[in-house]
């Protein structure tokens, strides 16, 4: 990736240099957000590009974890579009030193915050508000004014308070007697036969690390089922001797497979989670192997000894003797905790092995001692994000990448059956550690938020590369407000917790609202957020957004019944569609598979007095999501649907017919991507196809008679994706399929 200045920029249209000169946009009547050439297939192949190393060209909004995080290519053209005067070259805006100067963003679903920081570097004002506290957390300490020297100096001063100590548990013996670093320790969950009542490893692999390319790089590492040595194998071995006891193997089997496993001793069969359920307590695990740097700074995978398991006993007795060490919080019921919940982790603690639960706890000890509100605060949520992979549901992704799959990976609570412990400090060449986490999330977001700047695709050699563009946008930092009373008298950003279907902010006063709400789906954040909140209360206390144990609320929108969803999501939109001034539009982004979720945002829209006047396709959340990779049918588009209040729009008729107003814009937006090289799935047709037939019908008279036509419009629907799939450039006409 190359650098360049917003000097190396070309010369703007007319239209746009004029408006620049004054650093203050005309606006009025339409926006370019509606505009039909809105540049959606460029955005999203600058967005992509984004997406593949988020947390390097959008730090700022990657301190922490969150389940949403949306791609700030996207919502810097959102806001560029919603904020600007039909007609603009938006993407000759989008690398210009715009000052959108005093019009208010507000974003009530701030999830991460990118809508708040996009709209901040393009020098709005923005009101952010979410329902939870986690959320709210994090943005706070993404948008807060940092003092980097302070930064640097409390980290040193943690560091040599409390590293050696911490890395004192993560210390091994080499053959030698030499004393070396272990980087990870390897664990096995443990079930006791129910036949011989004999130890069962749940092993489905013999295999426990390998490479994340093995084609290039085959050598991987098995351990043997007889003595327990560490084997270096190729990673598709079917046979292998065990070069220290002469054992022969498969090291692809273990006794695990799928939710069975069978006892080595006495080959009985028997049901995984129904065994480790009668247990009545969390499964049991064996420390079975470490990697380690060695004084040279070589790694070697090595089988695990007596000595090391000693020192995980020190450690659990030292443990023993720590008041208050931990939070004990019981994990509530529900979609996402319920797998959890079946293996019996009853406890949000009991996620944790002794020895993480020992160090976590010295390490929170020392940041709740931080004198400084604003230094306490950031180096909690550091603290909180080193949790993600830093517990007995992380696993190994190997080398090559990032040595620690987080916990989140399947966006649920999955019990892991071979888990990964990291040295929580670190070491330089560590994974998912506190002090390169410091290195990898503050360091870079302190670098991001002083000189932010936007990626550009370029050619290099032939290839398709990135550039980055310094001077676009104001640094980032800000005093934030507590109340809009104290946003009115001129702070640039309002921040809140709470119920987004009710606020402070007065009538009209917002000329924007942009946000990417909740789906309508099985994924409740407030259920898997709980695991950060119960540790940020532990340090930082139960005041303000923390007064509560839990993050989940009988208000949050997102849920899995499509009435209650319609519901809560109307509420907000309503709230919206009150502190929206007349003339300022609504954007949102938003994708399902389901009829259900495209029912329940037309309900919620019309029902708060919002029509739809544009719906683009643009390119959705990140390519490496593994929800993503591991859908039949991915999706890899949002549509970004675009909203005026009712009471101004021209009602609409359909006199010549539904689907000839629809399916010539859908055609041409699906041959505009695949003009570009992007491949699209049936459900991206899908999106497509039923962004444009709400947005015809959010214009009818009535509710009724939109949704009743919605409904109808199914054998339609299907038959418009089914000419437009396999990816191929089909054009559809202008009548009913």
């Amino acid at each position: 990736m190359t650098v360049r200045t917003i000097q190396d920029q070309g010369v703007l249209d007319l239209r746009l240099a004029s408006a620049l000169e004054e650093e203050i946009w005309p606006f009025s009547g339409a926006c370019a957000l509606e505009d039909d050439d809105f540049p959606f297939e460029a955005i999203s192949e600058i967005a992509d590009a984004e997406s593949w190393r988020k947390e390097i060209n959008r730090p700022i909004y990657h301190i922490h974890k969150w389940w949403a995080h949306r791609l700030g290519t996207v919502f810097r053209a959102i806001v560029l579009g919603a904020l600007t005067p039909s007609g603009t070259n938006l993407l000759a805006a989008f690398y210009r030193n715009v000052r959108l100067n005093d019009r208010v963003v507000f974003d009530p679903f701030m999830g991460s915050g990118t809508t708040l920081g996009e709209a901040l570097k393009l020098g709005s004002r923005a009101i952010g508000r979410d329902i939870n506290p986690v959320a709210h957390f994090l943005v706070r300490n993404a948008l807060a004014i940092h003092d980097r020297k302070a930064i640097l100096e409390t980290f040193e001063h943690i560091r040599r308070d409390v590293s050696e100590t911490l890395n004192s548990y993560y210390k091994t013996e080499l053959e030698d007697g030499t004393c070396a670093d272990v980087l990870y320790f390897f664990w096995v969950m443990r079930v006791d036969c129910p036949e011989c009542c004999g130890p069962v490893d749940l092993f489905s692999s013999r295999i426990f690390a390998r490479h994340a390319y093995p084609g290039r790089h085959p050598e991987a590492q098995a351990v043997c089922p007889s003595c327990g040595e560490v084997n270096p194998v190729r990673f598709d071995a079917r046979t292998t001797t065990c070069s220290y006891c002469a054992f022969q193997f498969n090291p692809q089997e273990g006794p695990a497979c799928g939710q069975k496993a069978t006892c080595p001793a006495c080959s009985h069969s028997f049901q995984i989670t129904k065994t480790v359920r009668d247990r009545n307590a969390p499964p049991a695990h064996r420390l079975y192997a470490k990697l380690v740097l060695t004084p040279d700074g070589k790694k070697r995978y090595l089988a695990a000894t007596d000595a090391d398991r000693m020192r995980y006993s020190q450690a659990s007795d030292a443990l023993v003797k720590r008041a208050d060490a931990y939070p004990i919080v019981a994990i509530a019921p529900g979609y996402n905790t319920n797998q959890a919940l079946g293996y019996n982790y009853r406890y949000w603690h009991e996620m944790f092995n002794d020895r993480q639960l020992l160090c976590l706890s010295i390490l929170a000890e020392r940041i709740r001692a931080l004198d400084d509100p604003v230094l306490r605060d950031l180096f909690a949520c550091l603290f909180s994000g080193a949790l993600e992979f830093n517990n007995m549901f992380a696993s190994f992704k190997g080398e090559g990448t990032g040595a620690v799959r987080h916990m989140f990976a399947h966006h649920i609570l999955k019990p892991e059956r071979v888990p990964l412990e990291a040295n929580l400090w670190g070491t330089p060449k560590s994974s998912g550690s506190f002090s390169t986490m410091f290195e990898g999330r503050i360091r870079r977001a302190l670098d991001y938020a002083e000189n932010p700047f936007e990626i550009q695709l370029a050619h290099n050699n032939g290839r398709r590369a990135t550039e980055k563009v310094y001077g676009l946008s104001e640094p980032l930092g800000f005093d934030i407000a507590d109340s809009h009373s104290e946003f009115a008298h001129g702070r640039r950003v309002y921040l809140s917790c709470g119920d987004s279907g009710r606020t402070d902010i007065p009538d009209r006063s917002v000329d924007a609202v942009i946000t990417d709400p909740p789906f309508f789906d099985n994924v409740h954040y407030s259920q898997l957020a709980d695991f950060f909140h119960v540790w940020q209360r532990h340090i930082l206390g139960d005041g303000g957004p923390r007064r509560l144990p839990t993050t989940r609320s009988q208000s949050e929108v997102q849920n899995a019944d499509a009435v209650t969803f319609t519901q809560r999501l109307s509420h907000v939109w309503a709230e919206a569609h009150r502190v929206l001034a007349d003339d300022g539009v609504l954007a949102f982004t938003y994708h399902h598979s389901r009829s259900e979720g495209w029912h329940a945002v037309l309900h919620a829209l019309m029902a708060a007095g919002f029509g739809i006047t544009a719906a683009h396709p643009v390119k959705a959340e990140m390519s490496v999501a593994m929800p993503k990779h591991q859908a039949k049918e991915p999706i890899d588009l949002d549509i970004i649907l675009v909203c005026r209040k009712r009471a101004l729009l021209a009602s609409r008729r359909l006199n010549g017919g539904l689907w000839p107003a629809v399916l010539p814009i859908v055609s041409g937006q699906v041959m505009r991507l695949r003009e570009r090289g992007r491949k699209l799935s049936r459900n991206d047709i899908r999106v497509i196809v039923m962004a444009q037939l709400i947005r015809q019908l959010s214009c009818l008279p009535s509710l009724e008679a939109a949704l009743s036509h919605l409904e109808s419009s199914e054998p339609e629907v299907e038959t418009a994706i089914e000419r437009l799939h396999p990816a191929t450039n089909v054009s559809v006409g202008g009548t009913c399929p």
